[in-house]
């Protein structure tokens, strides 16, 4: 097997197993979903760290700390990144285990094109008029939904906003996914541990006081947290980043018929019709992509 199937192959699994996080997620739906996200925190950190001494790879952990650390910069934009990420495992996991696994869907729908907005706006990058079609096509989806409903999607926009934040402040900082999560997850630990202590003091705690399901169900988030992300690594180092972008939408894609077939989340006119803009917009933008990406090539090859 080539390289490049390699790649899409990880692709597809990083990218599947996100699309079943609601099943996992919708089994601590009993959990308050502040003491998850932790939970995810503190087990994710401590299955990367004890990985990373396995694979003999603490020392490599301290140069990319001493890095940082020399370079202020980027340790701030990692800090922060941190913090975005945490919002965003927190809005996720909220949206699953309280009947809005379709906003969520919608949200890693919208994504890609906040994304690209970002670029355009911190990073100077040129859209063409296909791409900015495309956006202005899935601004009206949101729309109709806001129309419809009478409030702003907020679930959906806000993990869609702070994924793309997240891209935005890693987009200079160049780690090893696994080496990265272990030092993101770092800077949130000490909140994450004295939050553990505040809910234990005031006998509001799940972990360790309800069952052993879910004790296991706790620590085993740390693990399902870090596979995908490795995978996603592997393939970013294998792929073009238009095919990456192509199989990006098997995450949601299975969100979304998680929420309507197995959750019997609603799924009106008014929902389709938000969705289609989406898709519409997401077929416009990656087709545009997919013609820039030959366009390039051909023009490399000339060279």
């Amino acid at each position: 097997m080539n390289e490049e199937k390699k790649g899409i192959l990880d692709a597809f699994f990083a990218y599947a197993i996100w699309g079943f996080f609601p099943l996992y997620w919708k089994m601590l739906e009993h959990v308050n979903s502040m003491e998850i996200l932790l939970g995810r925190v503190i087990w994710s950190f401590v299955f990367t760290f004890v990985f990373i001494i396995i694979i003999g790879q603490r020392s490599k952990l301290k140069e990319d700390l001493h890095y940082l650390w020399r370079n202020k910069k980027q340790f701030w934009s990692l800090a922060a990144a941190s913090f975005v990420i945490a919002i965003n495992w927190y809005i996720y996991i909220y949206a699953v285990t309280h009947d809005h696994v379709l906003d969520s869907s919608m949200g890693y729908y919208i994504n890609p094109l906040i994304s690209i907005l970002f670029g355009m706006i911190f990073f100077k990058e040129k859209l063409s008029r296909a791409q900015l079609f495309s956006v202005a096509i899935a601004l009206f989806g949101v729309l109709v939904m806001t129309i419809n409903y009478g409030q702003v999607p907020w679930i959906a926009l806000l993990l869609a906003i702070s994924f793309a934040i997240y891209g935005v402040l890693k987009k200079k900082i160049v780690l090893d996914a696994t080496r990265g999560l272990a030092i993101e997850t770092l800077f949130i630990l000490p909140f994450a541990l004295a939050y553990y202590v505040f809910i234990f003091n005031t006998g509001t705690i799940s972990f360790l006081h309800i069952n052993m399901k879910t004790d296991v169900l706790m620590i085993v988030s740390g693990i399902i947290t870090a596979i995908p992300l490795v995978l996603f690594a592997k393939s970013a180092q294998r792929i073009p980043l238009y095919l990456l972008g192509f199989i990006q939408y098997v995450s949601p894609t299975i969100v979304l018929f998680l929420g309507v077939l197995l959750y019997k989340e609603p799924f009106t006119n008014v929902e389709l019709a938000a969705f289609s803009c989406i898709w519409v917009a997401l077929i416009i933008f990656s087709i545009s992509k997919f013609f820039e990406a030959r366009r390039s090539k051909k023009l490399s090859e000339v060279k």
